[in-house]
């Protein structure tokens, strides 16, 4: 079994308030988030919802590699990304669609191949799994020569 954990701290009431993120790892230590950065164009911090995007994403291109690796095709380059969209529900919010989207180049593969790899990826992901309450998670994955 393998855990890994991240943190926040609070302070603040609502709008007013900030927070900071930091994971065991040290990938985030104190880092920066609020009102501004989560529902307005504050670039000063992150949001739960990018930080879920590039989860998401890491997670989606670490099971497609793995995948290929599998399946005989050795991946030059995969480059995937994320957009996780929040929409007003009642008096919160949902995150109703996250779009992924693939490139990769993989020597020796057919076209036909590498979509179902990458569906296949899309299902097997963790994240993926995880986020199944997600109305909707598409892919657009794209085959560089």
């Amino acid at each position: 079994m393998i855990e890994k954990t991240a943190s926040v701290h609070w302070e603040g009431a609502g709008k007013k308030g900030q927070g900071r993120i930091s994971t065991d790892t040290g990938a985030l230590k104190s880092y920066p988030y609020g009102f501004g950065s989560r529902f307005e164009d504050d670039r000063s911090g992150t949001n739960p919802e990018e930080l879920l995007g590039a989860a998401h994403a890491a997670c989606f291109t670490m099971a497609f590699s793995f995948a290929c690796d599998k399946a005989g095709f050795s991946t030059t380059s995969v480059d995937t990304r994320a957009k996780v969209r929040l929409v007003p529900q009642g008096d919160g919010f949902l995150i109703d669609r996250i779009a992924l989207t693939l490139e990769a180049a993989i020597p020796g593969i057919d076209e036909a191949k590498f979509q179902e790899l990458a569906e296949g990826a899309k299902k097997a992901c963790p994240l993926s799994k995880a986020l199944a309450g997600v109305p909707e998670i598409t892919l657009a994955a794209t085959l560089r020569a």
